[in-house]
């Protein structure tokens, strides 16, 4: 991401602020914006500057973490600062990017902070993506929304595009390359040599690395298991 992520701190402990400040200063990817003790002062600036980024403590008299997580921008994103690791699942229903338990270390600190990079990017890849897509299929052009596509699947020179709601495949002369360059990073991912998935429409994986996805079973095979895990491990808990 070229742009930095403009951030800001809520917290009403000053000695946890002042170590989060030192974490921000020296990383080169991040803009301080301001730091607040207090919730109901902060909620003010977030809505007026529209941080990209939020260090959040949950417990805060007042107005706490949580709630204040549903007062932001949609353009924001939270990472909660917390001593309560209890608080862990709570924070993912209102869209944060990570959980941070204190004592904080700067290398948890980082890695936070590269899932928030990745997220932008991934933001900023799918504005300049259409919402739908022309696909070919018997010498026609069908428009096919994104959100309708549950997975890909290739044959040789031809893919076949499952929607919901269609008994039977589109089928179109293309290559899963090709698909793949045209949907959204953020919301499919290539996990086999012939399959693209919707990850929003997964029903489950189990054990083995095994996707169920509308009425397919794809095994996720070593050379794509890696990059799978690490997408599937932003979106768990």
């Amino acid at each position: 991401m070229n742009q930095l992520i403009s951030c800001i701190i809520v917290d009403d402990e000053p000695l946890a602020v002042k170590l989060l400040e030192s974490f921000v200063t020296k990383t080169p990817d991040l803009r301080l914006l301001g730091s607040f003790t207090d919730s109901v002062e902060a909620i003010n600036a977030i809505k007026e500057q529209k941080p990209d980024l939020l260090f959040l403590d949950i417990q805060m008299p007042d107005l706490n973490g949580m709630e204040l997580a549903h007062m932001i921008p949609s353009t924001t994103r939270a990472i909660f600062t917390t001593a309560f690791k209890e608080y862990a699942f709570e924070s993912y229903e209102v869209s944060a990017l990570d959980f941070l338990l204190k004592p904080i270390r700067y290398n948890k600190f980082l890695a936070a902070v590269e899932k928030a990079k990745q997220w932008y990017e991934r933001e900023n890849q799918d504005d300049a993506k259409s919402k739908s897509l022309f696909i070919r299929v018997d010498g026609e052009l069908r428009n096919v929304s994104i959100e309708n596509i549950t997975y890909v699947s290739g044959m040789k020179d031809y893919v076949m595009f499952y929607l919901d709601g269609e008994t039977k495949p589109l089928i179109s002369h293309l290559t899963m390359k090709a698909v793949e360059a045209m949907l959204p990073t953020d919301k499919f991912l290539r996990v086999h040599r012939s399959y693209i998935i919707a990850v929003d429409k997964i029903k489950k994986i189990d054990r083995n690395d095994c996707i169920y996805i509308g009425e397919e079973i794809i095994h996720v095979p070593e050379g794509y298991q890696q990059a799978f895990r690490s997408f599937i491990e932003t979106r768990s808990f």
